[in-house]
């Protein structure tokens, strides 16, 4: 198992993943793991340093989370942020309670001890808060290292136990000197040394890939996207004699995809593709479903199927791989009250009856290290830092039931959203772009004729590794022109209206 640098509890705060993002932008191996992680299983991390995340709960509320009380006896360094920094205040005796002025947004830190935590940054400086309850008083054995306004114990710490607190964000880019916090916690409490970049984790996974296969044969599943694609890349560098490479097109894929896909692999990866056309035994089972998870656990196990009947017709094929990533698997964790976010066709591992066992060598990372590391391997940048395309395809962007006249009609609309956006420059510059049929009629006027049809909402979003996005701020000419374009162009779609939501709240697909 990998061990970490630094394990991140997650106790439901919207900016948990930044922690680990941050940390590993400067070489520091980290992981999250749910806040109610079983002990043996931090321990068996062999993490130098752990952090506990903010979070949605009060410590002192009936629904307060709390963590294994053994992993304050761990005897490694420990940092809390927000919630964390409360639970930690709380655990040591101190009260915490709703605060009389709550703190959102900006703030001005001071420090008022020098202490290695604050190394190279100012002694007033913009930290972000996000908070609505206030230590009273310092917990037993600590010390007060910076205050707010609001906050009499904004940062404090215990040197001797290398425990240490922070009422406000330092993971999120307002706070302009976070990173260097977070840093300074890693580098000179934890020990840990910035050693951890896609080089060193090719070279480690490719490792571990040809010690687990060995002279079993491994059947890739792709897709044509990024994560499918850096996967098999991984895989031929180490077992291209031991791999299969597997293209299911089921029917759920944009206009002139699967061409695409074939290409690639051949001409620009050399790698021999099996495409396998099961769009109608897909489309069969979607028939009269509207229930989005239902929808996609179909996909997903029909998918799990298909590649079982090809894997049936080569001998020796133990393994199967896919291009699960670290924000998959967080996604679709329970958190909070037990909810999770979205299932992933990939999470959750195989059914009973399927023998292979997984292999998943990008699940730890986030998708801008997807990137880095598909670069590192040698892939072309169009290839590399095309717009993420989900597993369930154009299913999950149908609203309501997925039938070939809606395929048709979202088909023709996405064509002229992506022409738009490369012939304008604005493609290379969004993180994600697509349309979405609402399948809601609208009434219209074409010709001095009254319509009745179906409405296209377009979706561009700005994002770094998809855990966090804001809607893109497109020039109006240009949404004028695709909404013109798709208007004009797509009989049956009448009305174009563009998303305006981030995530959060709102997640980037639409269901």
């Amino acid at each position: 198992m990998k061990t970490s640098d630094i394990v991140v509890l997650d106790f439901g705060s919207q900016y948990t993943q930044l922690i680990a993002r941050k940390l590993r932008e400067q070489g520091f191996y980290t992981e999250i793991l749910p806040f109610n992680a079983k002990l043996d299983d931090i321990k068996a991390k062999f993490p130098k340093g752990i952090i506990l995340s903010g979070g949605p709960a009060s410590v002192y509320a009936d629904d307060a989370y709390f963590c294994d009380r053994g992993v304050f006896e761990l005897g490694i360094p420990l940092l809390g942020i927000c919630y964390g920094m409360q639970l930690l205040a709380h655990t040591y005796g101190a009260n915490v309670r709703a605060a009389n002025k709550k703190e959102y947004g900006k703030a001005e830190l001071t420090i008022v001890k020098e202490h290695v935590l604050f190394k190279d940054t100012p002694t007033n400086q913009v930290a972000w808060m996000s908070h609505s309850d206030v230590v009273e008083e310092l917990p037993n054995g600590f010390t007060a290292l910076a205050v707010s306004e609001h906050s009499p114990f904004c940062v404090f710490g215990d040197d001797e136990r290398k425990f240490y607190a922070m009422q406000f964000h330092p993971e999120v880019n307002h706070s302009e000197y976070g990173q260097i916090l977070l840093k300074n916690f890693a580098k000179y409490i934890c020990g840990c040394e910035s050693t951890w970049n896609m080089g060193s984790f090719a070279k480690e996974q490719m490792k571990r890939i040809k010690e687990k296969v060995g002279d079993d044969k491994v059947l890739c599943a792709v897709s044509g996207g990024v994560d499918s694609s850096v996967v098999a890349a991984l895989l031929a560098h180490c077992i291209k004699d031991n791999l299969i490479v597997v293209f299911v097109d089921n029917g759920l894929l944009r206009t002139n995809e699967r061409e695409q896909v074939e290409n690639t692999f051949k001409t620009r990866l050399g790698v021999d593709l099996i495409t396998i056309d099961a769009s109608e035994l897909f489309l069969g089972r979607l028939a009269g479903v509207r229930d989005p998870e239902t929808k996609r656990k179909i996909i997903g196990e029909t998918f799990i199927e298909v590649f079982d009947m090809e894997a049936k017709k080569h001998t020796n094929v133990k393994y199967l791989a896919q291009g699960t990533l670290y924000t998959d698997i967080i996604e679709s964790s329970v958190v909070g009250a037990g909810k999770t976010i979205k299932s992933h066709h990939n999470v959750g591992g195989l059914p009973d009856w399927m023998k292979f066992e997984l292999i998943e060598p990008l699940k730890e990372i986030f998708k801008d290290e997807v990137r880095a590391l598909g670069l590192e391997l040698g892939l072309s940048r169009d290839l590399v830092f095309r717009h993420p395309f989900p597993g369930p395809g154009l299913a999950i962007r149908i609203m309501g039931e997925v039938n070939k006249p809606s395929l048709d009609l979202l088909r023709k609309a996405d064509v002229i959203l992506r022409d738009e956006l490369k012939s304008t420059g604005w493609y290379d510059k969004t993180w994600q772009a697509f349309c979405v049929l609402l399948n809601v009629n609208s009434v219209g006027v074409m010709g001095d004729n009254r319509t009745y049809e179906n409405a296209v909402c377009i979706r561009v979003v700005d994002a770094t590794d998809g855990m966090t996005a804001s809607f893109s701020r497109l020039p109006y000419d240009v949404l004028e022109n695709i909404s013109k374009r798709i208007i004009n162009e797509v009989s049956g779609i009448n009305r174009v209206v563009y998303d305006i939501s981030s995530k959060p709240p709102a997640t980037i697909e639409w269901e």
